[in-house]
């Protein structure tokens, strides 16, 4: 028998994690002195713990090791666990590719402008949420206030009509492109707490979860169309898509040089 000390110092491994082993049920000693406590191993572990390294080493929890140790486990379900095991280190390695492009991306960024970006990027994904929406058509870009706002105004004097409540900021859902200045199809939309029946002119829906790159533009609204152009541009630069109608979510608006807006397009990897 080998005193845990020795056996720890011959495979390597520190006395603590062989004591955990010990408390996981993955490598329990040979003996326990009943006085001291005190472990021994014998030589023959030696190769079971190199296999509990080994699988620890695949990126394998000990939870799934204690599994995978286990004498009724069968060859297929050892190749299936394997082949899991190797789709999720693909998928990490992909994040991570899909990480160092976006790296490359800023430093491009930082490179031509020399100075830091105004706006920085973020992918999420957008919850679903149930809304209700006034849709209008703005003839000519110049036009979007005179048409959006009593939209708005629709919108939430019908919301608390019916009793319900508005659940976060309101935004507009432009389904036109954002190059497109005329003939503008957009939504003025608020967030609500329960389904509604609707209207003729307001629709009640469900917006379903979706993958946004978004941007948050602060200060004065006249220049957030700045925000739009860094995203579009962040969008191809990182070999993504738009997926979508985009929004509009104006979190604040004490005067037209103090807002907060933020700015949100569906992608989709190309």
């Amino acid at each position: 028998m080998i005193k845990i000390g020795d056996f720890a110092r011959l495979s390597q491994v520190s006395v603590v994690t062989l004591r955990y082993y010990d408390e996981m049920d993955l490598l329990k000693p040979v003996k326990v002195d009943s006085c001291t406590g005190y472990r021994f191993y014998s030589s023959d572990q030696l190769s079971r713990l190199n296999r509990i390294l080994a699988l620890k080493d695949l990126g394998f929890s000990l939870e799934q090791i204690k599994l995978m140790l286990t004498d009724d486990l069968t060859v297929e379900q050892l190749r299936s666990m394997l082949t899991m095991q190797r789709k999720e280190v693909e998928k990490r390695l992909a994040d991570e590719q899909e990480r160092l492009a976006r790296i490359e991306a800023r430093l491009r960024q930082i490179a031509l402008e020399d100075k830091m970006p105004k706006y920085d990027v973020v992918v999420k994904t957008v919850p679903a949420m149930l809304v209700a929406a006034r849709r209008v058509s703005i003839p000519t870009n110049d036009q979007v206030p005179q048409y959006l706002r009593p939209a708005f105004t629709e919108a939430y004097e019908y919301v608390r009509k019916q009793g319900a409540k508005d659940t976060g900021p309101c935004f507009a859902l432009w389904h036109s492109p954002a190059d497109v200045y005329e003939n503008e199809d957009a939504e003025a939309v608020v967030p609500i707490d329960r389904p509604l029946k609707g209207t003729e002119r307001v629709n009640v829906y469900e917006l379903p979860s979706t993958q946004v790159a978004a941007v948050v533009h602060q200060g004065n609204f006249e220049e957030f169309t700045q925000g739009h152009a860094a995203l579009l541009e962040w969008i191809d630069a990182n070999g993504y898509q738009n997926a979508g109608p985009y929004r509009e979510i104006y979190i604040k608006c004490q005067t037209m040089s103090d807002t907060t807006t933020e700015i949100q397009f569906p992608v989709e990897k190309v």
